[in-house]
Formats: C-alpha cells, sequence, structure tokens
C-alpha cells in the first residue's frame, strides 16, 4: 500500500497492489457472468461479484481507510459490481463527457480495482477551472453545478468523447495507472473519471475488455 495525495487540495489517493488474492479466479467468474446495462450515467455494463469478494476485502479496506481517511467506523456497501466501459465515444451523453463526483460527503469512499491483465487505462482527477474545486462536497455543490451549467449553456456541451487531460473546463491535476490486480481507495467527492485513452477496447466482453470492479462505500 502506498498513500498519494491528489491536486492542490491534497485529497488522499490509496494504492493497493496485489489486491485480491486470486484475482484470476475473478476474471474467470466474470466471464460466465450476467453483465447488463449500467445505471447511473456509467457508460458500460455490470454483472454481480461473487459474494466472497467484499467479505474477503472488507477487512484490508477498513485498514487502508483507517490510515489515508481517519475513518475508523464501520464499513458498509452502498453498490459494488464488476464494470466494463463498453459504450462508444459517438454514443456518450453529455454526463459521460464530463468527469463526475459520486457522493458529497466525507464518509463516502469509492473503490476501483482494475482486472485486466495488460492494464488498460487507470483513472483521472480534475480540477474545475472556474472554481478551483478539486472536490465537491454538500457546501460547494451548488455553485459547483451552477458554474458547470452556466459554461455549457454559453460555450456548448463537450464534444462525443472520453474525458481525458485537460479541456476549457477542467484541469488535470492526477492520473494513477492501471495495473492487473491494482485497487484504489478515495473519496467519492473527488472530480474524476475513468483515464479511457483513444486506444481502449471498449468491448462488454470481461475477457477483452476494461474489467473492474467499482464498489461505494460509506465509512463511520
Amino acid at each position: 500500500m502506498r498513500i498519494e495525495t491528489i491536486g492542490t487540495e491534497a485529497q488522499p489517493l490509496v494504492v493497493l497492489d496485489d489486491f485480491a488474492p486470486d484475482p484470476n479466479a475473478l476474471r474467470s467468474f466474470a466471464a460466465t457472468a450476467e453483465f447488463t446495462p449500467a445505471r447511473n450515467h456509467f457508460p458500460g455494463v455490470r454483472a454481480d461479484l461473487p459474494e466472497t469478494y467484499l467479505a474477503t476485502q472488507l477487512p484490508l479496506i477498513a485498514a487502508a481507510a483507517a490510515q489515508a481517511f481517519g475513518r475508523t467506523g464501520p464499513v458498509s456497501v452502498v453498490d459494488a459490481s464488476f464494470s466494463i466501459v463498453s459504450t462508444p465515444p459517438d454514443e456518450l451523453t453529455i454526463p459521460q463527457r464530463l468527469p463526475h463526483v459520486d457522493a458529497f460527503t466525507a464518509d463516502r469512499i469509492a473503490l476501483v480495482h482494475y482486472l485486466s491483465p495488460q492494464g488498460g487505462d487507470g483513472t483521472a482527477f480534475f480540477r474545475h477551472r472556474a472554481t478551483g474545486f478539486e472536490r465537491i462536497d454538500e457546501a460547494r455543490r451548488e455553485l459547483f453545478f451552477h458554474h458547470l451549467e452556466l459554461a455549457m449553456r454559453h460555450g456548448g456541451v463537450p464534444p462525443p468523447a472520453y474525458m481525458l487531460g485537460d479541456t476549457s473546463l477542467f484541469e488535470s491535476v492526477h492520473i494513477e495507472h492501471a495495473r492487473y490486480n491494482r485497487a484504489l481507495l478515495y473519496r467519492s467527492w473527488n472530480i474524476h473519471s475513468g483515464a479511457i485513452s483513444a486506444a481502449t477496447t471498449l468491448s462488454p466482453d470481461p475477457i477483452e475488455g476494461r474489467l473492474t470492479v467499482t464498489a461505494f462505500l460509506s465509512i463511520g
């Protein structure tokens, strides 16, 4: 485990290599799982995890969260699944072309676990140019979305492409690259996006595509 900080707001980012004891077994499970279109603006498909996954990994997640985020209470799973980014760029909705946050409170922690042996694309973090915000909590929420809506109303919406690098609206402050069996933990209020490059294979096949586990946790 290593702990880094993101941008000028120095939000913690936990990098856990060799995260799962048997990542190949997870890939084999995913290969026979039933993937369906994702909800909540995720640009791809999702499937259920094996029941043992979180039970095995939660103690490690809790220990890392205590060290990095100072969260020592019980861990509750808000949502967790296999996820594969598979939507072609020209089919992305406007929210899918932008970085995002997943929650607005300090207790909410996101997990991304990379399960593609070729490594592939990691996760990028951003600063909103108009406000300078790198994280969006409840106190910043209204101002952030006001500026974002105003900018797109007058300057147009982003082109149909995955978010990668600097744009007129956002500045890239950190990219953590994917690696097989690497997991990331970060607060869900960080502005972030999958760092999906033009060379990425956008296949919904768990063997060929960008297979990950994504989970959203609440830690007291």
